[in-house]
C-alpha cells in the first residue's frame, strides 16, 4: 500500500511541477491574465508560482526518498 502511495505522491509531484514551471518560464498566465482583464495580478504571480514550484519539487523529493527506503526494506 506504501509504493502505491508514494507512486501517487510522484505522480502528483511531477504534473504540479511541469505545470508550474510551464506558468514561470513562459507568458501563458501573463497573456491569459491580460485577455481576461486581469492584467493587475500578473505582478503577483513570482509570489505564488515559485513556492507552488518548491512544494512540488519537495514532494518529489520526498516521494522518491520514501520510495528508496522502502526497497531498501525489502
Amino acid at each position: 500500500m506504501a509504493a502505491f502511495k508514494d507512486k501517487k505522491l510522484l505522480k502528483t509531484g511531477v504534473i504540479g511541477a511541469g505545470i508550474t514551471a510551464v506558468c514561470c518560464l513562459t507568458p501563458i498566465l501573463v497573456i491569459a491574465f491580460g485577455a481576461v482583464g486581469l492584467s493587475a495580478w500578473v505582478g503577483w504571480l513570482d509570489y505564488v508560482l515559485f513556492p507552488l514550484l518548491a512544494l512540488f519539487v519537495l514532494m518529489i523529493a520526498y516521494a522518491l526518498y520514501s520510495r528508496r527506503k522502502t526497497t531498501e526494506k525489502c
